[in-house]
């Protein structure tokens, strides 16, 4: 399957590299290139991740926990599309 980015996806990866790389911009590249290699793992198998319960259709919303990272993703009928990134230890509001 093919990995697809909503744009708040691709700003949240963006937002996480650029805060890490403040401290430490080696691990900045090693976490980004983790979390890519991460989700890449979903176009082999799309359902590795959790289904989110609270979502309206939870079989297509999951999570996939890379690390200290969540990365919520659909699936569509060809591809995977990536909604968000975030550490999980962030306040988020959208759920």
């Amino acid at each position: 399957m093919k990995i697809d980015y909503t744009d708040v996806a691709i700003n949240d990866l963006v937002r996480l590299r650029a805060f890490i790389a403040e401290h430490n911009p080696s691990a900045a590249n090693k976490i980004a290139k983790q979390l890519l290699v991460g989700i890449q793992r979903l176009s082999q198998q799309p359902r590795l991740g959790h289904p989110v319960r609270e979502a309206p259709e939870p079989e297509k919303i999951r999570d996939i926990v890379l690390g200290r990272y969540v990365v919520r993703y659909t699936l569509l009928s060809q591809a995977v599309l990536v909604l968000r990134v975030w550490h999980h230890k962030e306040v988020r509001e959208d759920g």
